[in-house]
C-alpha cells in the first residue's frame, strides 16, 4: 500500500519561506519520479516540481529560481521528497500535493492528500 506523509504547510507572509516534506512508502522508489503539484482555489491542478530517481528535475516556470526540489534518505520502498519554497508570493497560495509516478508506466501514479500553503500578510 502506497502511503504519503506530507508536512510543512502553513501560513507565511509574502517574501517568506516554507519547506514541504513528503515521506513516501510502499513503492520501489527508484522506479518513480517524485514531486509536487498544486491547486489553487478555482484553478486546475498544476505541476510545481518533479525529480526522477537519477535526480533530473523539472520546474514550473513560475517557481524557477525560487523553489528547489530534493530527494533524500532513499531506501528500497521509502523515500522523502522535499520542496524548499523561497520568496513566496500570494500567487503561491494553494494546496500542494505530493505524488509519485512510475517512470516507465506513466499511467501508474499515486497522490498524497495535500497540504495547504497560504501566503498572506
Amino acid at each position: 500500500q502506497v502511503q504519503f506523509e506530507e508536512s510543512g504547510g502553513g501560513l507565511v507572509q509574502p517574501g517568506g519561506s516554507l519547506r514541504l516534506s513528503c515521506i513516501v512508502t510502499g513503492i520501489v522508489v527508484n522506479a518513480y519520479e517524485l514531486g509536487w503539484y498544486r491547486q489553487a482555489s478555482g484553478k486546475e491542478r498544476e505541476l510545481v516540481a518533479t525529480m526522477t530517481s537519477n535526480l533530473l528535475t523539472n520546474y514550473a516556470d513560475s517557481v524557477k529560481g525560487r523553489f528547489t526540489i530534493s530527494r533524500d534518505d532513499a531506501k528500497n520502498t521509502k523515500e522523502t521528497v522535499y520542496l524548499q519554497m523561497n520568496t513566496l508570493t500570494p500567487e503561491d497560495t494553494a494546496v500542494y500535493y505530493c505524488y509519485a509516478r512510475h517512470m516507465t508506466f506513466r499511467d501508474l501514479d499515486f497522490w498524497g492528500r495535500g497540504t495547504q500553503v497560504t501566503v498572506s500578510s
